[in-house]
């Protein structure tokens, strides 16, 4: 996908998102997050602010943090650009980890909607992407929100073929 940067493939580093979501390591996020940074840098995409995918708030709540997040945070950080949280999720649904690749497709349109409003040209983080389609539910949210056109970042994805299907 032009547009969009990430350290790996989910089979080689997949373990790490997990380790950040599931087992607490936070410290991974901000030394990930400044991987993600280099990236985008080299990149040259010109950014005005990053943001992050959302999570339910009760997985919030439960985790303590939004993994998407910190690893946003970080970057914006390491690349001296704002971060703000401009998306919210609207959609009280199973975890993606949870669904069938088919239900996974069908995420609904309506899932994440703009909190704010933005200008300029935005980077949008999530920890993982699978089919690609959570990120593209958001990235429409962001449009949505004023943002003149969003590149991606994830730590990880599925199948990078995959994501060719979805254009910036």
């Amino acid at each position: 996908m032009p547009g969009f940067i990430y350290l790996g493939t989910y089979q080689r580093f997949g373990n790490l998102s997990r380790a950040i979501k599931y087992r607490g390591q936070r410290s991974l996020a901000l030394l990930l997050g400044q991987k993600m940074a280099l990236g985008v840098r080299q990149a040259e995409w010109g950014l005005d602010g990053v943001t992050a995918v959302p999570t339910l708030l009760q997985r919030k709540i439960t985790r303590g943090y939004n993994q998407a997040e910190l690893l946003a945070q970080a970057a914006a950080s390491e690349l001296g650009i704002p971060y703000k949280s401009v998306l919210s999720r609207t959609a009280l649904d199973k975890s993606q980890t949870e669904k069938t690749l088919l239900r996974r497709l069908q995420l609904s349109h309506a899932t994440f909607r703009p909190a704010s409003r933005v200008k300029g040209i935005w980077l949008l983080v999530d920890d993982v992407v699978t089919t690609g389609t959570t990120f593209e539910r958001a990235r429409k949210a962001l449009l949505e929100a004023g943002a003149a056109r969003v590149y991606g970042a994830a730590i990880a994805v599925k199948s990078p073929h995959d994501l060719s299907r979805y254009s910036l």
